[in-house]
């Protein structure tokens, strides 16, 4: 496997693997809806945010199977690294982990720290984030569903300081 940057020629493809992140929150979410029509198109604006600097690849016998980027410091001078994608035949052999610890490095360098953020029902990706040394909680996000229950996806979900939240 190799960590490369990303060029103008990876263009359709990591189109492709945002349409696959996109795929995965549908499903945790059961809404189809989510990231509109045309899911490519949302990598692009990524790309125009983040710079093609901070977008690095992922391949295996020459095929992209990852993609991991860096967003603009905050106003903390923090990094966010969004998104941290692989394609699902090639998840299990190391490939996020490869991606993550690049990201590290990159940001050891800029002598930053690294944040994340993971969808409250996406039980994988915290679990992982958690085993790659994600251990301290910045802040929650909270949100307000205005709709009523009847009309709500939300399910039972965790317990933070003894609290009971629905994901």
């Amino acid at each position: 496997m190799e960590i490369r940057n990303y060029t103008e020629s990876d263009l359709e493809t990591c189109r492709e693997l945002w349409v696959q992140l996109t795929e995965r929150h549908r499903e945790i979410y059961e809404d189809p809806s989510i990231g509109g029509d045309d899911v490519g198109l949302q990598f692009d604006r990524h790309l125009a945010l983040v710079g093609a600097d901070r977008v690095w690849l992922a391949e295996v016998d020459g095929k992209v199977v990852g993609m991991v980027a860096l967003m603009p410091e905050n106003d903390d001078g923090d990094l966010e690294m969004e998104p941290l994608i692989v394609s699902p035949e090639a998840r299990g052999a190391g490939i996020g982990r490869s991606l993550v610890q690049h990201v590290f490095a990159v940001a050891r360098d800029l002598g930053r720290d690294v944040m994340v953020r993971a969808v409250g029902r996406n039980d994988e990706a915290i679990r992982f984030y958690h085993e790659m040394g994600f251990d301290i909680v910045g802040y929650f996000e909270f949100f307000h569903d205005s709709r009523p229950r009847s009309e709500q996806h939300w399910r039972d979900g965790e317990t933070v300081a003894d609290r009971r939240f629905r994901v």
